[in-house]
């Protein structure tokens, strides 16, 4: 357990340390969130989270593999680059789109290019454990349920990004428990790979917490989705655990739901599903009379409750 808390407490204290330069660096370069009617905040707060979460994530992991040789433990060093890379062009896509703006199809473009990297590293969802049979091979449709999972989660993450602090907790709840899961599968990378994401995301809501000082950006919010999607795929998907299927989806349950209630209900109304609107579970609890502080706090008792589930279904198997 060394390894992992040493990577944990790397990627918090440096995404701690990294956050207030991240926030300076925002202002320089006018990468800020002004205030609208959609909204929630009155205030223009710097948007550049991200950066402070990627150098953190980063440093950590690179900690870890050092640590990790040093202890003689055999990690899937290709793996963890090849996700490491891809989740890389995705910290590069929110940064654009923080700083200049992309339109929706220029980020799923962004997006489709990452999840390629991740499959290219060997990272598929190859097969599908189930009660009956053991094993059902995917065959054929394993990439594009791949690229489906990674974007998906991805813009789960990116889109329930509406309040402060719900975006890098949900992250962290989610990552944790996806942790104590690759444990449990021995999946070493993934589970570096998660324990930085925790630590890099417990060390920025100590600045994004109600009331933000700075807000995660697309380069954050991409980013985090990422890791969750990918390192997911390793750590839970490609095992023989019977429950595989149904882990993550829990664990990610209320991002996924309200993702797939936004791009319905866009849908329904004949409008763009990447449109932005003010129908998210968490405008819900606003307009419910709930303050941001307990919508937030709400929020991430469901996901702890989901994920506490999950990894009690995963230690039964």
């Amino acid at each position: 357990m060394v390894l992992y808390i040493s990577t944990f407490l790397t990627a918090l204290f440096v995404t701690i340390v990294a956050t207030p330069m991240a926030s300076r660096i925002a202002q320089k370069i006018g990468a800020v969130d002004h205030p609208s009617d959609r909204k929630i905040h009155t205030s223009i707060i710097p948007r550049l989270g991200g950066l402070a979460i990627f150098i953190g994530f980063v440093v950590a992991i690179l900690l870890s593999l050092m640590l990790a040789s040093a202890l003689g433990m055999q990690v899937d060093v290709r793996l963890i680059l090849g996700v490491v890379l891809a989740a890389s062009v995705m910290f590069l896509c929110g940064l654009v789109d923080d700083i200049k703006g992309l339109k929706p199809l220029q980020k799923l473009a962004w997006q489709g290019l990452a999840a390629g990297i991740v499959l290219l590293f060997g990272s598929e969802i190859t097969f599908i454990s189930n009660p009956f049979n053991g094993i059902f091979a995917l065959g054929f449709i394993g990439v594009p349920l791949t690229i489906f999972w990674l974007v998906g989660v991805t813009n789960a993450i990116n889109l329930i990004d509406g309040l402060d602090g719900l975006a890098a907790g949900v992250t962290a709840i989610s990552a944790a428990a996806l942790f104590f899961v690759a444990l449990r599968t021995h999946q070493i990378g993934a589970a570096l790979l998660l324990i930085s994401l925790t630590g890099a995301a417990v060390g920025f809501l100590r600045f994004n917490f109600f009331p933000a000082k700075i807000f995660l950006g697309d380069s954050g919010s991409l980013f985090l989705g990422f890791i969750l999607a990918a390192s997911s795929i390793v750590g839970v998907f490609k095992t023989t655990l019977v429950v595989a299927l149904v882990i993550p989806v829990l664990i990610l349950g209320v991002p996924i739901f309200d993702t797939l209630f936004a791009i319905g209900r866009r849908l329904k109304d004949r409008r763009h599903p990447f449109e932005a609107d003010d129908k998210h579970i968490h405008h819900m609890f606003l307009r419910a009379g709930f303050s941001q502080r307990e919508t937030v706090l709400s929020i991430y008792i469901a996901c702890f409750l989901l994920s506490f589930s999950a990894v009690f279904l995963a230690l039964q198997r």
